[in-house]
């Protein structure tokens, strides 16, 4: 325990540390009051029966949120307008090669993408509260004009804030600043899944079967910690590529002759599959909830429905494998890799530079793919077997907020590490 323990004195023992710790952890602070900050006109009773009836979008939503929006806070929204706004710029620089130009000139490409980001943040966030507020009309208190301008605005003011507060985080805290954010989001509906554990054994208990209901908690307790383990595991692990490269002789100086290796991360395209996958599958049970909440058509309600039928899980899953495999292609080049090699003077062992060394990183990247792919899957579908299992719909551990919890998590100890070693510590992982 006290070797544990050591890396966070040493961490706190260093002035400028302690400082962005500190930092960080008021600015996070600063987002959990918003959380209860509540839009003027808009019924958080509403808000809160549609995050609980529906495990789709909106339970998403108010989980990675912590509560904000069953709350009808101003941070409802929460930071989903930036994620999609930055999925979005980050694809069209890979289509655009006057963006793909713009990204490789250093600071100054950056800086501006950045703040076309910011735009296309605070556009998103109008859109969706417009959206929001057409399509939550039984949560507007007294409609029209006014109210419509109200609940938007604030809406995408407390979007906006949310940006700027993880931007914050970036430049004075430590971490990613957005990350963080939805971590302490997460965590924050702990207490949440506790107490509906404790329901579980408790409706066993009403039936005189407590030593069951005990078994069931303590499956599910066994079952979250075997999940968090695997998702450390897999996001960790990575495939090393071996790269030798020649000498080369400068004047008198000798270059080069070492040997290194590429890393391709078994799970490379993170939690983006999940969103993308349960994003599609929420549209449209999502809008049958708000256009006809209370149809009698039986397809509408299959639609309604459909994230409580085995056959969404079948679905889900196979948008997920679908979706990795794009979205891995889209961010990783074998040629630009292959062709980077080769200008600095490398060459795997065994292959020929140029297309054959291309091809072969994109066979080894395919390989690596399917196992990340098949890993996301189960992640996800995991939680919603256990709910049709238990009859626990929603549950706060599931597959998408463990990953996320874990990839922050170790991505913040990563960056505490380097501060320490900087310094000749020793650090989290040694």
């Amino acid at each position: 325990m006290e070797n544990f323990l050591s890396p966070l004195k040493n961490a706190w023992k260093i002035p400028d540390l302690r400082k962005k710790i500190l930092a960080s952890f008021l600015l996070l602070m600063v987002y959990r009051v918003g959380v209860y900050i509540p839009v003027p006109g808009l019924s958080s009773a509403v808000l809160r029966d549609m995050a609980q009836r529906q495990s789709g979008l909106f339970g998403f939503m108010n989980i990675i949120g912590g509560g904000a929006f069953e709350n009808a806070s101003i941070f409802a929204m929460n930071i989903s307008p930036y994620i999609t706004a930055s999925i979005i710029i980050q694809l069209l620089t890979m289509a655009i090669p006057a963006l793909e130009r713009l990204q490789k000139e250093g600071e100054e490409g950056r800086k501006k993408l950045a703040e076309w980001m910011r735009y296309g943040t605070v556009l998103l966030g109008f859109l969706q509260a417009t959206f929001m507020y057409i399509g939550f009309r039984n949560a507007i208190e007294k409609p029209g004009v006014l109210s419509f301008l109200t609940v938007t605005f604030a809406l995408t003011a407390g979007t906006a804030f949310i940006m700027w507060l993880g931007e914050q985080i970036n430049e004075y805290g430590i971490g990613n600043g957005i990350s963080l954010i939805i971590f302490v989001n997460i965590l924050s509906r702990g207490p949440q899944g506790a107490s509906a554990l404790y329901s579980i054994a408790k409706a066993y208990d009403l039936e005189g079967r407590l030593a069951i209901g005990i078994l069931v908690v303590a499956a599910i307790f066994v079952v979250f910690i075997a999940v968090i383990m695997f998702v450390i595991w897999v996001t960790q692990a990575e495939r090393r590529i071996p790269v030798q490269y020649a000498k080369r002789v400068v004047g008198r100086k000798i270059y080069g002759g070492q040997s290194t290796h590429i890393p391709i991360k078994v799970n490379v395209a993170g939690v983006i599959p999940i969103i993308f996958a349960m994003s599609i599958l929420a549209v449209i049970p999502t809008l049958v909830g708000l256009v006809a909440p209370n149809t009698t058509s039986k397809f509408l309600r299959a639609l309604i429905e459909f994230n409580r039928s085995p056959v969404y899980m079948l679905v889900y899953g196979l948008l997920i494998l679908f979706f990795t495999f794009f979205y891995t292609i889209a961010v990783f080049n074998p040629v630009e890799v292959a062709n980077n090699i080769r200008k600095n003077g490398g060459f795997i062992p065994g292959i020929r530079p140029g297309k054959p060394t291309s091809d072969y990183i994109a066979k080894v990247l395919n390989r690596v793919t399917w196992f990340g792919a098949f890993f996301l899957a189960v992640v996800a579908v995991l939680p919603i077997a256990l709910g049709f299992i238990t009859g626990l719909h929603n549950i706060w551990f599931g597959g998408t907020s463990v990953l996320i919890m874990v990839g922050v998590a170790l991505e913040t100890m990563q960056a505490v590490e380097s501060q320490l070693i900087m310094r000749h510590y020793k650090g989290f992982l040694d």
